[in-house]
């Protein structure tokens, strides 16, 4: 890590909390929230949730580094559109696809669902390389508070074996969603159809509008409640001959109190019906155990799968539940992905 980065890094970290004292930066598990991960040229590109998308990069998926933001200045139209975003981007989702990266991301304001998902693309994630330019596309899915019972969060990015995209995103409210994108991989394909993914029963995490005052019912009415159906972060990968979604269910960001997990569900075609291990479907709040908190770690979640890795982010006891990066590998032996923390 130069100077620069390292002083760039400090000064971002240190908008996020206030006057939060920061853990010293360990290389093995650097502070990423909402961690992503792509391979490119033999350098392992980590996204994260932060000021501009964090960027830490690294040879081994084992000693990080921090290596700057995707964007310098947060992207204009959502400032200008989306009430509460002030720059601090949520849950990158990288792909490669003909030639070039697609990074989605999130524009949002904690417990609201006046929020927006947009893209933005580059043709090399190497930033030596003249051909270096992050490109964006803007706006790709939005959500209204009020309006939708749905919101525009945590994008992933599914190309299916016949080249067909497909946008998975979500976060409480009515559970997640799905959307096939057309071919700029920009846009819902039209005629537009939205496919529901999983829906949590009320009450799965009861404390969400009754102790959290950032995200209690809005003044104006029920209809911008996210309720407590505890539900978000889809990712969905094609193993053998069955599509698994991946999701983090109850609660993220509470410190010692983060009740946060990984479940999944299969299903035969990406549209779904999802099932988890028992038969029950994820759109009933069913959902497979893949990995769940400890003592050090009370909350783990939001993961994206690279490979046989699972990357996730855990709130560590031992560095007062600040959270940071997890990288553990997927056991699929029996049929279901497990996850040893």
């Amino acid at each position: 890590m130069t100077l620069k980065q390292l002083l760039a890094f400090l000064a971002f970290t240190t908008a996020i909390t206030g006057a939060c004292a920061q853990p010293r930066f360990n290389p093995a598990e650097p502070p990423a929230h909402d961690p992503v991960c792509i391979q490119s040229d033999g350098t392992w590109y980590l996204f994260s949730t932060g000021f501009g998308v964090d960027i830490f990069t690294s040879k081994d998926q084992t000693n990080w580094q921090f290596s700057g933001h995707v964007f310098n200045k947060p992207p204009q139209w959502a400032l200008d559109s989306v009430p509460g975003y002030h720059g601090h981007t949520w849950a990158p989702d990288i792909s490669y696809h003909n030639g070039k990266f697609y990074l989605y991301y999130s524009c949002s304001s904690f417990g609201k669902n006046d929020s927006a998902i947009g893209v933005a693309t580059n043709r090399t994630l190497n930033p030596e390389s003249p051909d270096y330019k992050w490109e964006d596309h803007g706006c790709v899915v939005r959500s209204w508070g009020g309006r939708d019972n749905w919101n525009a969060i945590d994008p992933n990015l599914f190309v299916d074996t016949d080249g067909t995209a497909w946008l998975s995103f979500g976060s409480f409210w009515g559970g997640l969603k799905l959307v096939q994108l057309d071919s700029t991989l920009t846009r819902p394909a039209e005629p537009q159809v939205w496919y529901p993914l999983c829906v949590r029963p009320e009450g799965t995490a009861e404390d969400t509008s009754a102790t959290d005052t950032a995200i209690k019912a809005d003044p104006r009415g029920s209809a911008f409640n996210p309720g407590n159906g505890a539900v978000e972060a889809p990712f969905i990968i094609k193993h053998g001959d069955w599509y698994y979604l991946f999701a983090s269910y109850d609660l993220c960001c509470r410190g010692p109190k983060s009740t946060y997990k990984v479940i999944c569900g299969r299903a035969s075609k990406v549209t779904g019906p999802y099932y988890d291990k028992e038969g029950v479907s994820l759109l009933e709040g069913g959902g497979t155990v893949v990995v769940e908190g400890t003592e050090r770690y009370p909350g783990v979640g939001h993961c994206a799968v690279v490979g046989d890795k699972l990357y996730f982010h855990g709130y560590d006891k031992k560095i007062k539940y600040n959270a940071h990066l997890l990288v553990r590998s997927i056991d699929w032996s029996g049929g279901w992905p497990v996850v040893k923390l």
